[in-house]
Order: C-alpha cells, then structure tokens, then sequence
C-alpha cells in the first residue's frame, strides 16, 4: 500500500551535530510513512558525523549520503540534497532536531485532505500559540508569521512539492535566516497552505548554533533579508504590513538579546542598527500586529531610541531577577 503513495525525500544536512544525529535519523527511520528516502548532506563535518551518516546508509536502504569535500554552509547543503532528491514531495529536517513517527504521514494527509500544496505541521520547542488545523492563503500565513502564531518561518516543520522546491534554492549569501527567504518565496508561489497543531516536529535548544550564539555580525544580516522582502512586497499591502512587523520584531529580539547576552563588537553600534531598522518598518497597522504588550513595549522603545531601549532592557532584567529569587 505504501509503495502505491508518492515517495518522500527528506533532505537533512549535517555539520558538527555528533551528540545529536543518532536521535535524528532514529526518529526518521521509524517514520510510518515508509515510501520514503533520506538524503545526508556532510557539510564536511570535522566530528564523527560522517561516520554515523555512513552507518545509516550501510544498514537502510532508505539512506543515502553525500560528502562535501569543504564545509559550504546549511544553505549549500539542502541545495544538494534537493538536487539529488527524486521524490515528488521534499520536507527539511535539522540533525540537532528529531520529529515523531508520524512526521511525514500526517503533513502528507494533510496535503491530500485539504487540496493544499504544502503543509506545516506544530512544533515543540518554540513558544508560539498554536491553533487549530486549518487551510491559510500566502496572507493569512504572513499574518500567522507577524503575530508568532501556529508557525514561523523555517524550512523544517513543513512539506513542499519538489517541483517548487528545486525551483527555490537557498541562496547562500543569506548568512543567516535562510529559511526565511525561501519560505517567502515559496508563499508567492501557492494559494492553499495546510496546517495541522500536532506536535510533529521537535526543534532542540544547542548553545552552539548560530540563532543561540549570542549577537553576530552574521546573524544580523537577516535584516538585509527582510529590507529585500518587505521591498518585493510593495503594492501588496496586506503582506508588506506583516514583514514591516516581522522586521521590527526580529529587530527588537535581536536588541534584547544584545543586551543580556551580550554582543560581537559594540554593543551601542548594534542597538543603532537595530533602532534603524525598526524606524524604517515602523507604522501603526505594523504595530497593531504586534502579538503582545511587552513585544509592544519593546518596539516602541527601541524606535524612540537607544537611552529609552536600555531604560526598558533594565527593567526588564529587574523583573526577571525578582521572579528568579522569588521576589515578584
């Protein structure tokens, strides 16, 4: 019966995740979906990766590994994993990341049930609101985005028909944040977006990957990503609103986690840049997207400035302190 069903790739890069890749390609080969191929991509791992990749391969068919002679980033990485795919539908997976047995069958479902032409599915490890299975055009999923309901922006958690995706490459100059401009190119190319709550996918906390690094250079650049998005969204109105507040959002996340966590290089030259942006995406429909009153605040703060954004960051840190010792 299974053979009967299209066959899914599962395209998964790999780099430096030694602790962590058992539990990931474990999770993948007990998928109840078994028409199914995984695609190893070993950014040139300098742990024992490549070695667990090739022991996968070697005892399941449904394995595959490819080796890149240098490490080339994760963006490189799916894109020759989607080149080498041959299946009709390709989901993403992270190696730091495990998803549950029911993975791919459920998404698949969700695609075939509800006509739509790719699927999201809830994740566990990200503090989103999570809501009911539903079908959302490309505008209401950016709402869903701007207002950190039901999903974000990442690659993984979903499922794409592979002649989309091959038609999206990662670009590469995108530093970080990658997901971000490919899944937005994916929106301006369909109608119907599945979701289904289930908890399907699980996103590991790793102190070492960039998103949990600290304040970079690199990591920065993703609002070079959303300045050329909310750019391309001109003339649609209700989109570019929801990348203005994305922007201010990620802006301000960015502020306060330079702030607490501290910063690569001056921490003032950061929070200019940071002011910068949410002043250049600012406007009230933006704001009136916001998901909470202390996003809000944080917004609000950052645009008038930087002595008011460190006036707000104290209290915050304040706050946090007094509930740590049992004080608020």
């Amino acid at each position: 019966m299974g053979q009967e069903r299209p066959l899914i790739s599962v395209v998964v890069p790999v780099y430096n995740v030694e602790g962590y890749l058992e539990k990931c390609l474990a999770s993948l080969a007990a998928q109840t979906y078994s028409h199914m191929e995984v695609i190893l991509v070993n950014d040139a791992s300098d742990d024992g990766g490549g070695r667990i990749c090739d022991a996968w391969a070697a005892r399941d068919g449904r394995f595959q590994v490819i080796h890149l002679p240098e490490n080339q980033g994760i963006s490189a990485a799916r894109n020759r994993g989607v080149s080498r795919a041959s299946g009709s539908y390709i989901a993403f997976v992270d190696s730091d990341d495990y998803v549950e047995r029911h993975f791919l069958e459920t998404r698949y479902a969700a695609l075939t049930e509800n006509r739509g032409e790719i699927s999201i599915c809830g994740n566990e490890g990200l503090r989103l609101r999570a809501g009911l299975a539903q079908v959302l055009s490309p505008e209401e999923a950016a709402r869903c985005m701007a207002r950190r309901t039901l999903f974000l922006w990442t690659a993984w958690g979903k499922l794409f028909p592979a002649e989309l995706a091959k038609q999206i490459p990662f670009d590469r100059q995108a530093l970080c944040c990658e997901d971000l401009l490919f899944f937005y190119q994916v929106m301006k190319r369909v109608r119907r977006i599945a979701y289904v709550p289930d908890p399907l996918y699980h996103y590991v906390y790793r102190e070492g990957s960039i998103i949990n690094h600290g304040v970079t250079a690199k990591r920065c650049t993703v609002l070079s990503v959303l300045d050329r998005i909310c750019r391309d969204t001109a003339g649609r109105p209700e989109v570019e609103t929801c990348f203005h507040q994305i922007a201010m959002d990620t802006a301000a996340r960015l502020a306060m986690q330079a702030v607490e966590s501290g910063a690569d290089g001056g921490l003032r030259d950061y929070l200019k840049c940071f002011r910068n942006t949410t002043r250049r995406h600012f406007s009230r429909r933006a704001m009136a997207l916001c998901p909470d009153i202390k996003d809000a605040a944080a917004q609000l703060a950052l645009c008038a400035g930087v002595p008011a954004f460190g006036t707000l960051a104290a209290a915050y840190r304040l706050i946090k302190s007094m509930k740590k010792y049992g004080m608020g």
